[in-house]
Formats: structure tokens, sequence, C-alpha cells
């Protein structure tokens, strides 16, 4: 890991714990740079990393700001992430539970239509069902539905980690779109999520697609509304 990259983690980690809070100018790049060892070079990669990462803002002229924090898991803060690499990212340890996997048949229309099956040669489609913990906290279920081609050969235990990094082995994945609706747990969610009948709850609708705009997966999947939120933040460019 490279030095910034060194600095960075440890500022995010000060934000997160509360050492550095919400609208606080953090120390300069001189001082900063005095307290890690490093060079005031390495200091600013590593504010321009936390920038891009939307956790500070620099002001022209004023200096370097914590942005509002939530406590909540931020999907999106970090660019298109995994689970894994998203618990990664926030220092927490993941672990995920294969429900099932196996050939979707029949296959429902809005899922032929979404993936396209109409274009493709191969049409057979795979659903992946997994619960997903963050130290040993579960967080979220998920309904994958990924092409066969993407997928053929793997067993179960093959989808015990990262996603993302088990396609990337086959696929090139470009980008994902997401549509986010609120409901309410049922019986069921609630159980598997360790909450109530009634709590909130998030379902998120995504399509990933190669960057020739092929779908590799449609993913339906349901969060703790008390854990996650999903945020896009959009700054202001200097004229």
């Amino acid at each position: 890991m490279a030095k910034f990259e060194d600095v960075a983690n440890a500022l995010s980690r000060r934000v997160r714990d509360g050492v550095y809070t919400t609208s606080q100018r953090l120390p300069s790049e001189y001082d900063l740079a005095k307290e890690f060892d490093v060079s005031r070079l390495t200091v600013r990669k590593a504010i321009d990393l936390l920038i891009r990462q939307q956790l500070l803002v620099k002001s022209p002229g004023k200096g370097t700001y914590v942005m509002t924090y939530s406590d909540k898991v931020e999907s999106g803060r970090l660019g298109l992430q995994g689970f894994t690499e998203a618990a990664k990212a926030y220092g927490k340890k993941s672990r995920t539970e294969v429900i099932s996997f196996g050939p979707l048949d029949p296959v429902p229309e809005e899922i032929s239509r979404v993936l396209a099956l109409d274009t493709r040669v191969n049409k057979e489609i795979d659903m992946l069902v997994r619960r997903r913990f963050w130290d040993e906290e579960p967080m979220t279920v998920e309904h994958v539905a990924i092409c066969h081609e993407y997928v053929a050969g793997l067993k179960p235990h093959d989808f015990e980690g990262s996603l993302f990094a088990l396609l990337e082995k086959r696929v090139a994945i470009a980008y994902s779109h997401q549509e986010v609706e609120a409901m309410l747990m049922d019986k069921k969610m609630a159980k598997l999520l360790h909450g109530k009948k009634g709590d909130p709850l998030l379902r998120v609708h995504s399509v990933t697609y190669t960057a020739d705009a092929k779908p590799i997966l449609f993913d339906t999947s349901y969060y703790r509304a008390d854990k996650y939120s999903f945020k896009s933040t959009l700054t202001r460019d200097t004229h």
C-alpha cells in the first residue's frame, strides 16, 4: 500500500471515530506531514483521495473540512463496489451465506427483458440468493439473476466471497444502474435480517453492465434501513 493510502486510511478512521467531526477543518498539510513523517505531496494525495471518496471537501483559501458524516453505510460513496469491497473500505469483516444457487426456470418476464435474453445466444439464467454479514450482523439479502455464460461451472461455495471479483475473472464490469425504494419488512425478511415485521427496509434493483452496455446481472437486494443509506453527493466546480 502506498504511503498516501496509509495516511488517507488514518484520516478516514479519525472521521469515523469522531476525532474529526462534521464541518471541522483539518490541520494544515504542513502539520499533517510532520505528524505522519511524510512529504506534503503525500498528504495532498491522501486528501485528494478522501475528497474523491466524499469524506472531505476543500474550500479554496480556507482549508479542508470534514463533510457531513453518517454512521450508516453509504452505498456509492466509494464508487461502484461490491459488498465485500465496501466492508473492507469501512474496516469491517464481511461474511456471506449462500442460501441457494441454480438455474432459473422459467425466467420471469422482467428478468428476461432486463437481461436482454432475446438478443443472446445462451438464454440460460442462474439465480443466486445470499445473505451478507458485517461483523456477524446481517445487513442485506440478495437475489441476483446472472447470465449463465458468466457463471458456468461454478458451485454455491464459490459465491461466498466477492461476486464482482469472481465475475471479473470472466467479464469486465463497467457500470451499474440502481433504483431504490422504501418498504417494510415482512415476516420472512425480518427473520433473515434480525429485525421485526414492519421495520423499514430498502429494496434496491441494480443492473450491472459491460462497457458496451451488455447486461451481466440483475440484482434485487434488501437492506436494513437502520444501517444502510444510498447517497450521491454533488459538488459544484469552481469557475
